[in-house]
This record gives C-alpha cells, sequence and structure tokens, in this order.
C-alpha cells in the first residue's frame, strides 16, 4: 500500500465499516511539511470515537501499515492516529465543528 491515494480510501473504508460519517479527505501537502492528509471523520459518542481508532489500527496492522501514535482514546472526545503521511481525526460532532479543521486545512 504506497499510493497515498490507495491509503486514504483503505481508511475511509476501514471508517465506514463501523459506521463513521461526513468524512473529509484534506490534502495538505501545499501547506506543510507535517503530513500529507488529513482525513476528519465523526462519531456519534466517545465509545465510537475509540472503536473506530481500534478498528483502524487493526485493520491497518492486518496490511502491515504502521501507527505512529494514537492520542486522545482515552475520553474519545478527539482521537488523533498519526501515520505520518496520514492524520486521521475521529471526533465528536460538537469538537469537530468547534476546532472546524476544514476551515484551517481546506486548500484557498
Amino acid at each position: 500500500m504506497t499510493s497515498g491515494k490507495k491509503l486514504n480510501q483503505f481508511i475511509v473504508e476501514s471508517l465506514e465499516d463501523i459506521k463513521a460519517f461526513d468524512i473529509t479527505v484534506i490534502d495538505v501537502r501545499k501547506k506543510t511539511s507535517m503530513t500529507d492528509y488529513m482525513i476528519i471523520a465523526s462519531a456519534n459518542s466517545n465509545r465510537q470515537t475509540k472503536a473506530l481508532a481500534r478498528h483502524l489500527r487493526d485493520k491497518l496492522k492486518e496490511v502491515g501499515k504502521e501507527i505512529v501514535n494514537i492520542e486522545g482514546d482515552i475520553d474519545g472526545e478527539w482521537v488523533l492516529v498519526d501515520l505520518n503521511e496520514v492524520l486521521v481525526h475521529i471526533m465528536l460532532p460538537t469538537t469537530r465543528a468547534y476546532y472546524n479543521l476544514e476551515q484551517l486545512w481546506q486548500p484557498s
């Protein structure tokens, strides 16, 4: 799984497996050197954000993809899954609306 688009599609499908919604993929290569893509997804509860992060970790492990770190999985309001080239944000809708990452990172 070398292509960024293939990895992004794999992540989106893995999140959709257990009902993540309002999934957005943002190409941030021209805005930062921190990562290539951000994927933002919403979940209905803290429990679901944690479950989505665990499911994603397990699916990526199945295909041999390393996760650098997972943060925020204690409270589950905003869970960040870091794969270096992709940052996955799994958020409650209220948290997502408050931080509005799409507006911050979408290409202008």
